[in-house]
């Protein structure tokens, strides 16, 4: 794995309510070491959430690239940047009537060809997933019974069984208790350490980031318009 995020030049913005734009960071130049653990820091409205969008594709930038492993994540098919970027967000995952387990299989979807047949394979990734994130009980809970933050923990496990060389989180720890936080920290940054990911996450928690993070990046720092 060990792909770097390569962010070049990059000029961000997001849709306001009367159908405006507002350009939020203007030649956002850096790179995101692979096989790191990175944080992603900054105050309200800086654009950290933005920028996660940019990097994995739902949203285009106003101006400049991203590059994952050398390649344009603009130019990539659906299908590709589904195999080389899991993302998290921070609202509840959409899945009325799935239960946990059906949620994390979706995280397969990009390997299982048109009929989404899971394999013998498959079953046992989303299995690790599951327990990585200590659902085993809630493997045939509806999601939409469940806590906020059992459902954070339900999109994680689903974003780890998709396998990607790159992970983005938006705010992952907001919904957990501090026990939870610490241990999704920990497996964060072995999943770069070991495995060879390259992790970025947005977090307002600034303890934890600078425990567990390899490397800590402020907005306001990136950005040439501040």
């Amino acid at each position: 794995m060990n792909a770097a995020i390569h962010i070049e030049q990059l000029t961000i913005a997001y849709q306001q309510r009367a159908g405006t734009t507002k350009t939020i960071t203007r030649q956002l130049d850096t790179i995101v070491e692979g096989a790191t653990l990175t944080a992603l820091m900054g105050r309200n409205g800086t654009g950290k959430s933005t920028l996660i969008r940019v990097i994995a594709g739902l949203q285009e930038p106003q101006e400049g690239r991203v590059r994952i492993d050398g390649e344009d994540v603009a130019g990539m098919s659906p299908q590709r940047r589904a195999r080389h970027i899991s993302i998290v967000l921070p609202h509840r995952p959409e899945a009325t009537y799935l239960t946990v387990r059906e949620l994390v299989e979706m995280g397969r979807h990009p390997y299982t060809g048109y009929f989404g047949t899971l394999t013998d394979d498959d079953r046992l990734i989303v299995d690790e997933a599951i327990s990585r994130m200590h659902l085993e009980a809630l493997a045939s809970t509806p999601v939409d019974t469940l806590s906020d933050g059992e459902a954070q923990k339900a999109a994680i496990a689903k974003a780890l069984a998709q396998q990607t060389p790159v992970i983005l989180l938006d705010e992952p720890t907001a919904f957990l208790d501090y026990e939870s936080r610490q241990e999704l920290m920990e497996l964060l940054r072995m999943l770069a350490h070991d495995e060879g990911r390259t992790i970025l996450l947005s977090t307002h928690d600034v303890e934890l980031a600078h425990r567990y993070a390899d490397r800590c990046l402020r907005m306001e720092e990136l950005s040439a318009s501040n």
